[in-house]
This record gives structure tokens, C-alpha cells and sequence, in this order.
């Protein structure tokens, strides 16, 4: 089932959309159903995956460019995607409160309306691009909410991608200030920076699982390996991918959710 929602946010304060996949019994449009064991726990909650896009993205991301309705029947789980304009996911110093909504109101208003587990267990975040540093920041920033956080393409050093973009070394569509205010000069060691967060939450010895997953031929592939350099020195254990041959599109972003999926549920 596709559903596209439009209802009003006390905390963006405005009307927004969301589109949400919900599996059923009957499958999609084949003769019979393709979930994995055709249980549908409905009273106690699906499990729910967010699903985050990227930059100049929004809700329609990946039900337009992706085959994310016949995945999430196949592992029967609910998959919720919203939009957050070019926000890297922050309550903005100028703009939406992004994080808030994402962590806060979004799931209350998923798990009250559809059949969704509010389980950490049965939670998990996904995102490509700029969604892939929103993936695990919403995670690393909430780890007792989100137990499972995947990143495709991620620009998941965001002080490296700051100073670059600055410095006119890559394509700049963020507004850094209006998204981190005077932080912006200032992300490393703050509560924006991964590497900051991922140690905290060691310290406090609650860490999402982390995945991550990049192309060879993609622009922030460098990036990405001194990412999975950084976290291997830091002791932490995560999936790490590169794939040959692809680039930052949808072709590999389509292709690698199937995998993120099989990692969360695995048979």
C-alpha cells in the first residue's frame, strides 16, 4: 500500500507531505504476495524504516526514482519518507526545525496512525547523499531510538565537506549558516560532527549499528574511505561497501537499498 499524507506540523509550522509504503497480506500486483513469511504483526507494530534523500531531493525522492514500494513488501516493513529542503537534517538556525520533526514529531505521528513498532529494535533510518549524513546523525544523535542507521554516498565528514565547499573544491548547494548557524565555521568536536557523536555515544555505550556504502566512481568515494579510515581507528565495527563502476545516482542508490534492507532484515 502507497499512501501519500499531507497534514500540519506544529513544529515546522506549516503544512507538509509524506509519502509511506505499508505491506500487505495481498503483495503488490502479482498474483501472489512476495513478503518473506507473509506475517503481518499488525497489533504489535511493523518495523519501520525512514528513508532520507538527498540534496534538492524531497518526500517524492524515492518513490519516483526507486522501486522502494515492491522492497519494503518483500521485507514487510513500513518505509516513511519526508522532506527537509537542503537542511542536512538540523533544526535550522535559519529554517525549518528539521531535527525535531524527523526525531520527535514524524514518528509520533507514524506509530499513531500507522501500524508501527515504537520499538528501538524495529526502528531504522536509511539515507543517500546528504541523507546519508542525516542517516546517522539522526541515529548517533538519538541511538535509543534508532538501532540500525545505513549511508549511500554519505557526506558523512562534514567538516571535511565544509572547509571543501569553502574553499570551492566541490559543488556548494547548502546554505551552512542558515542550516548551522555560527557552527558552521566551527563543526568539528560540535554536536554536528559524527565522529564527535559516535565517541559520546561509545562513552555511553549505546551505538547504532552503522553501514555504509559508497562507488568508486562517485565524488565523495574519497571521502567516504576516510570516514570508514577514521571509524576502523576509532575501534568501530561497521559494514563498509565500495562498489566499482558506480557513481552518486540512482542507479546505485536503487540497487544498494536492497542490500541496506537484507542487512536490517536479515531472513
Amino acid at each position: 500500500m502507497f499512501c501519500t499524507c499531507h497534514y500540519f506540523s506544529h513544529v515546522l509550522n506549516h503544512n507538509t507531505e509524506i509519502n509511506v509504503v505499508i505491506p500487505t497480506p495481498e503483495g503488490n500486483e502479482q498474483i501472489t504476495a512476495t513478503g518473506k513469511d507473509m506475517r503481518y504483526d499488525y497489533e504489535n507494530g511493523l518495523p519501520v524504516v525512514y528513508l532520507l534523500h538527498g540534496a534538492f531531493g524531497d518526500n517524492s525522492s524515492w518513490s519516483r526514482f526507486s522501486s522502494i514500494e515492491r522492497y519494503a513488501q518483500a521485507h514487510n516493513c513500513i518505509a516513511v519518507m519526508a522532506g527537509v529542503e537542503n537542511s542536512f537534517y538540523q533544526d535550522m538556525a535559519r529554517g525549518g526545525q528539521y531535527f525535531t520533526y524527523m526525531t520527535k514529531e514524524l514518528p509520533e505521528y507514524i506509530t499513531r496512525i500507522f501500524p508501527a513498532s515504537k520499538k528501538r529494535e524495529d526502528t531504522y533510518v536509511a539515507g543517500l547523499s546528504m541523507g546519508g549524513y542525516g542517516a546517522w546523525f539522526l541515529a548517533l544523535s538519538r541511538p535509543d531510538m534508532y538501532s540500525k542507521a545505513a549511508s549511500m554516498s554519505g557526506a558523512l565528514d562534514i567538516v571535511r565537506l565544509h572547509d571543501e565547499a569553502v574553499a570551492g573544491k566541490v559543488d556548494n548547494p547548502f546554505p551552512w549558516e542558515d542550516a548551522f548557524g555560527e557552527t558552521a565555521d566551527h563543526l568539528e568536536g560540535s554536536d554536528r560532527d559524527l565522529f564527535a557523536l559516535l565517541k559520546r555515544d561509545m562513552e555511553n555505550g549505546q551505538v547504532p549499528e552503522l553501514y555504509q556504502s559508497c562507488g568508486t566512481e562517485d565524488f565523495l568515494y574519497k571521502l567516504n574511505q576516510g570516514v570508514h579510515e577514521k571509524l576502523e581507528k576509532m575501534g568501530v565495527k561497521s559494514i563498509y561497501k565500495e562498489v566499482p563502476d558506480h557513481m552518486h545516482n540512482w542507479e546505485f542508490w536503487d540497487l544498494e537499498i536492497r542490500s541496506i534492507l537484507d542487512w536490517m532484515f536479515p531472513a
